[in-house]
């Protein structure tokens, strides 16, 4: 190892420390609901950061987006992952999280509060660099962070994962500041084409600067690590989509936060 890291040195790589991972659950509020989120930064380092927030998929938050957090941190943000559905609401089961995300689908004025509300939360974090802020979401959260985009939220960019693409209110694309990124599976049944073509039209019509990236032989969910590898059933996981759609990401976040 202590060769490994001469060469490095003598390369001229610089070495960064590890990252000393720091989380609490942060209790926080949207009017008159509690809400109960996690937030993960680097605790080593007096920096600081961009920061990141993330939306849940329709679970709620559960350690998969505390994961990601990690993951980010060590990647030098600030993490923030936000609760949508509020403090002790988890879904037990898929049918349960269908209602619960549907409740927030039908009402995009809610959804876009409460991802608001997260984003503050994030802002006032410890070392955060508050002028360079991204969002993140999986499925339901991806749809979380493109309505806060159309909020006209002042983040540099949000990068929705297989995340639903429809608008109740297209022309509120109109309001976007920020870059945005989607990361889709190709063969995802959960999203037709008419919503492809209607982001596109929302998205060129209000002049975003917007990419839509689709991962072949992948469907809805294949980012989640517990989905499964059976594509048939139209949600399961792909280790390379996983790869390059993260990849994807870090190499957005280095254009948006120079």
């Amino acid at each position: 190892m202590k060769k490994l890291i001469a060469l490095f040195l003598a390369a001229g790589f610089p070495m960064l420390a590890a990252a000393e991972i720091k989380t609490q659950i942060v209790e926080y509020k949207q009017g008159d609901t509690t809400l109960e989120g996690f937030l993960a930064y680097d605790a080593a380092s007096a920096v600081k950061r961009p920061g990141v927030l993330i939306a849940h998929q329709w679970m709620g938050l559960t350690d998969y987006e505390k994961k990601r957090a990690k993951m980010l941190v060590d990647l030098g943000y600030t993490v923030f992952a936000a609760d949508i559905y509020g403090k002790g609401v988890r879904a037990s089961s898929p049918q349960e999280a269908g209602g619960l995300a549907g409740k927030y689908k039908g009402n995009r004025a809610l959804l876009r509060d409460r991802i608001n509300a997260a984003l503050d939360v994030l802002r006032k974090s410890p070392n955060i660099d508050s002028k360079r802020i991204a969002a993140i979401g999986y499925c339901f959260g991806g749809t979380t962070v493109l309505e806060l985009a159309r909020s006209g939220a002042d983040v540099a960019g949000v990068v929705s994962f297989h995340g639903g693409l429809d608008s109740l209110n297209p022309s509120d694309a109109r309001n976007i500041k920020c870059k945005v990124l989607v990361l889709h599976g190709a063969d995802d049944p959960f999203v037709p084409a008419k919503d492809f073509a209607a982001f596109e039209e929302e998205m060129r019509g209000a002049k975003v600067d917007w990419e839509l990236v689709q991962y072949g032989n992948s469907v809805h969910g294949f980012t989640m690590w517990e989905a499964g590898n059976d594509n048939s059933k139209g949600l399961a996981y792909n280790a390379k989509a996983d790869a390059r759609s993260w990849e994807a990401m870090k190499s957005f976040f280095a254009e948006i936060f120079k």
